[in-house]
């Protein structure tokens, strides 16, 4: 079986060298360079065993510069799978895929680590698809494009130990995300999943009644059935109100998105949130305790880091510190230094709260 890595790229040269020697364990390393200037194009050039070509794609879409990638795949590749520049996987990834591939499979699904947290531990991580048969398949969307089957009868599988990491360039600029997702809502209306990330991207530039008008048409498409993203549309809705000083429904879609998907963690974490911004001290701290019993953590991409961090115990030590109740405050900050234990701010709050305990301990 013969294996294929491809990519898109445009001046990540930074990223060649290490990148490289990562897909290396592929029988070929396929790549369209599509306008670099900095001198990534020529560096690909310099690797005998990368097949790299230029194009530049106007206007652009990150659907057809991905499909004008893969025609540079050499025919005789079995399975192929989209690496950009920025990601790498574990070493040994070769005979983990070749041992579980018994050539009836069409696609499969691997661990994709998108962040990591800065202490190292995994952030956002959930199970990416774009590992696929060489014939059969195309990218569709102009971005947040995703890897489609011309047939509907595919086999799929899960190859968890399978490790995909990401390490994004920070520098990047997000600014042609918004009309391309505008325009991928114009091409494909009824796609409930577009309708979402176009929303989303509201949320993020700020144009906080935009965001609520499409996550709102998002959570009204009888298409959209998936409750986690069900839920997170309706947790950037509550995060629009928030924004906005609507407290009331901010409180109205926090609970909402609690009812969506009562088993994640982020709902509730979303509505603590808004509880504590409008000094709600009881009211939070209850929301965080019922989030903290949930110890199943979803692994897709709506999945908030920052629920399983020190985040949860340091807002409850600060809520019971405004409710006056200085021992579990002490209590909590000290889980959430147990986690990020070089926290300057979480350090002095405990001096702080340590002070007031005595202090009232001592009348």
């Amino acid at each position: 079986m013969k294996i294929c890595v491809y990519a898109i790229c445009k001046n990540e040269l930074k990223f060649v060298d290490a990148w490289v020697k990562s897909m290396s364990e592929a029988d070929y390393i396929c790549v369209l360079d599509t306008g670099s200037t900095d001198g990534t194009y020529e560096k690909l050039q310099s690797y005998s065993n990368v097949i790299v070509e230029q194009k530049v794609i106007s206007p652009w879409r990150f659907d057809v510069a991905r499909n004008e990638s893969m025609k540079l795949i050499p025919d005789d590749a079995d399975m192929c799978v989209c690496v950009d520049l920025d990601e790498r996987f574990v070493a040994g990834w070769r005979k983990i895929l070749e041992a579980r591939l018994d050539g009836t499979i069409d696609q499969v699904y691997y661990k994709y680590v998108w962040n990591f947290n800065p202490d190292g531990s995994e952030g956002v991580t959930f199970f990416a698809n774009k590992m696929h048969r060489r014939k059969g398949f195309r990218w569709k969307h102009p971005v947040h494009e995703i890897i489609t089957a011309d047939k509907s009868d595919i086999r799929c599988i899960t190859i968890p130990e399978l490790q995909l990491n990401h390490y994004a360039d920070p520098t990047k600029s997000r600014s042609q995300y918004l009309p391309l997702l505008e325009l991928a809502v114009q091409e494909d209306p009824d796609s409930d999943r577009t309708v979402h990330y176009l929303g989303r991207e509201y949320y993020f530039y700020r144009k906080y009644d935009e965001a609520i008008k499409t996550l709102l048409k998002h959570i009204d498409m009888p298409s959209a059935t998936w409750v986690d993203e069900r839920c997170a549309s309706l947790r950037y809705i509550a995060r629009c109100y928030l924004a906005k000083h609507d407290k009331g429904n901010a409180i109205e879609y926090g609970k909402r998105a609690v009812a969506e998907c009562p088993n994640s963690r982020e709902p509730y974490y979303d509505l603590a949130v808004i509880y504590y911004v409008n000094n709600m001290w009881l009211d939070a701290t209850v929301t965080l305790l019922v989030m903290l019993n949930i110890t199943d953590r979803k692994l897709n991409y709506i999945t908030n880091p920052e629920c399983w961090g020190a985040l949860p115990y340091d807002y409850l030590s600060m809520c019971y510190y405004y409710m006056h109740d200085y021992a579990k405050a002490i209590a909590y900050v000290d889980k959430a230094i147990a986690i990020t234990p070089n926290d300057d701010r979480l350090i002095n709050n405990r001096q702080e709260l340590l002070r007031l305990y005595n202090e009232v301990n001592a009348k």
